[in-house]
């Protein structure tokens, strides 16, 4: 789902600070923190409403035939995986730039946009042209060697 509606917006930024909150003053170990530390978040999460689009990924777990009965989906977090990989690219190739969100859990999503339950929100993914004076921090801009994350035989 493509979120432009400001107001809309404005509520999942609010849904997603209450959990980021609990998560960063509770529910997070200190060697997540410490890992967190290096990239500068916390449960402050501004650029949900700064962003002209907010894509809320659903990953559909099981689907109803007319007659009511579910089908289960396999393979879910593989093939929503590969096509939200895919549309980062695309994004991408289009000049925009992306960031990923996941706040936990992320129930609130299927509220706020009338979601049913069999449909669980995967990931957020905010979009839009760069800010002036965006920047990556030090630590994502840094990349392995090939060797360190590759083995050919």
């Amino acid at each position: 789902m493509v979120v432009a509606d400001p107001a809309i917006k404005r509520r999942i930024r609010a849904g997603a600070e209450e959990k980021e909150r609990a998560f960063y003053h509770g529910r997070a170990s200190r060697d997540w923190l410490e890992a967190l530390a290096p990239l500068g978040t916390d449960e402050h999460k501004p650029f949900l409403e700064a962003a002209p689009y907010v894509i809320v990924v659903f990953a559909l777990s099981y689907g109803v035939l007319p007659a009511g009965r579910k089908v289960k989906n396999y393979y879910l977090q593989e093939s929503v995986g590969i096509a939200v990989g895919l549309l980062i690219t695309a994004l991408h190739q289009a000049g925009l730039v992306t960031l990923t969100h996941t706040p936990s859990p992320m129930g609130f999503l299927n509220r706020i946009l009338g979601h049913p339950v069999n449909e669980r929100p995967y990931l957020v993914l905010v979009t839009g042209y760069p800010a002036d004076g965006a920047r990556v921090p030090v630590a994502a801009a840094r990349k392995k060697a090939l060797d360190d994350i590759a083995t050919f035989m």
